[in-house]
C-alpha cells in the first residue's frame, strides 16, 4: 500500500459512487473543495444494461468536466464505486475500460467508496444497506467483502429484502396468515388498492428493482405506526448485517480481542435504532469488541477520497463540501 502523503492543492480528483438507486459524480480539488457535481440514475448493470452504463458514466464524467472547466487530463486519479463489479468475472476487462479515457483510473465495487467514506480510509468494517446490501473491510493491509449476492438469494438487511419481506407479511395480514397490522393500511394506501390482490399487478407488472427497494419505507412507516410485525423485520434486518460484519471479521483473521470500528450506510438505516440498536446488540455476541460509529463521510465523498488514496496522497474534505452534501 502506497505510503499516504499531503495532497497537492492543483491536484483534482474524480470519484464515482454508484448505486442501485443513483449515481453521484464528484469532482474534489487537492485541498478539498468542491469543484463539480453532478447526480445521475441507477448504475446497475443488471437492470440497465451494460451499454447504459457506459454511457451514464461518459456523460456523467464530461458534465463533471464542463462544470469545472477542466479538460480530462487535468484528473490527478478517478476512482469509480459501481454496483455488482467482481460479480462476473468475464465483465472485469468491460468494467476496467470504462474509465479508459482518464489518467490515472480504476473502477472497483461501490462498497469501497461506503467503507473509504463511513471510516475515512481507517481499518474497520463499513455495512451497506441500500438497495442491496454488503460489506467490507480492511485490516491491517488485508481486505474482505461479505455479502453482496444479489437480490434473488441474498442482499439479506437490504432495503430490497426489506420490501420483499414486507409485502410478504402484507399478502399473509391480507388472507388471514397473520394478524392484521398498519402495514396493512400502509401498503393499500400507497396502491390505492381497490381490491388486495391487485398488488401482483402493481408489484410483477413493473418490478424494477430499485422501484421495488423504494417500498421498504412502507414498512419502516408501519413500524412507527406501532406495528410489531413490522419492527420484527426491522430487527432482523439487523440482525442480518451483523452477520456480514461478523463475515468480515471471520475472513479479515481479526483477533476476538481486538478492538475494531463497525460503520454504515444506505436508506435502511434511516429507519433508526429499530435497525442500528438490533445491530448493535447481534453484534455483542459475534464481535464484542466491536464499536458501531456513526460515518464520517458519505460514499459520495468517499470515492473521491479513494481517488486519492490510489495516487498516495490523503484527502480531507473542506466542512463547506461536508455541508453541501449533507442538506
Amino acid at each position: 500500500m502506497n505510503v499516504m502523503t499531503s495532497t497537492p492543492h492543483d491536484a483534482v480528483y474524480l470519484g464515482i459512487d454508484g448505486g442501485g438507486t443513483k449515481t453521484s459524480f464528484l469532482l474534489l480539488s487537492g485541498d478539498g473543495r468542491l469543484l463539480a457535481r453532478h447526480v445521475s440514475t441507477t448504475s446497475y448493470y443488471l437492470e440497465i444494461g451494460f451499454d447504459a452504463l457506459r454511457a451514464l458514466l461518459r456523460e456523467g464524467i464530461a458534465e463533471l468536466l464542463r462544470q469545472a472547466g477542466l479538460p480530462s487530463s487535468a484528473v490527478s486519479s478517478a476512482f469509480a464505486g459501481l454496483p455488482a463489479h467482481g460479480e462476473d468475472s468475464a465483465l472485469l476487462p468491460a468494467f476496467d475500460a470504462l474509465l479508459a479515457d482518464l489518467p490515472r483510473a480504476r473502477v472497483g465495487n461501490d462498497m469501497v467508496c461506503s467503507w473509504a467514506g463511513s471510516l475515512g480510509g481507517r481499518d474497520g468494517i463499513s455495512l451497506v444497506a441500500g438497495t442491496g446490501s454488503i460489506a467490507y473491510g480492511e485490516w491491517q493491509g488485508r481486505g474482505a467483502r461479505s455479502g453482496g449476492w444479489g437480490e434473488v438469494f441474498g442482499d439479506e438487511g437490504s432495503a430490497y429484502w426489506l420490501a420483499r419481506e414486507g409485502l410478504a407479511l402484507f399478502s399473509r395480514m391480507a388472507d388471514g396468515r397473520a394478524a392484521p397490522g398498519p402495514l396493512l393500511g400502509r401498503v393499500r394506501e400507497h396502491f390505492a388498492l381497490k381490491h388486495d390482490l391487485d398488488v401482483c399487478a402493481a408489484i410483477n407488472g413493473a418490478a424494477a428493482r430499485s422501484r421495488l427497494a423504494q417500498l421498504a419505507r412502507l414498512v419502516s412507516a408501519a413500524a412507527a405506526d406501532g406495528d410489531a410485525q413490522a419492527t420484527a423485520l426491522l430487527t432482523r434486518a439487523g440482525e442480518e448485517l451483523a452477520l456480514l460484519a461478523a463475515g468480515v471479521a471471520r475472513q479479515l483473521r481479526l483477533p476476538t480481542d481486538v478492538a475494531v470500528e463497525v460503520s454504515y450506510t444506505g436508506g435502511v438505516f434511516e429507519a433508526g435504532d429499530a435497525v442500528t440498536g438490533a445491530l448493535r446488540a447481534a453484534m455483542a455476541g459475534s464481535l464484542p469488541n466491536a464499536a458501531l460509529v456513526a460515518p464520517r463521510f458519505g460514499p459520495e465523498l468517499g470515492a473521491a477520497m479513494y481517488a486519492a488514496r490510489l495516487a498516495g496522497a490523503r484527502l480531507a474534505p473542506a466542512s463547506s463540501v461536508i455541508a453541501a452534501l449533507t442538506r
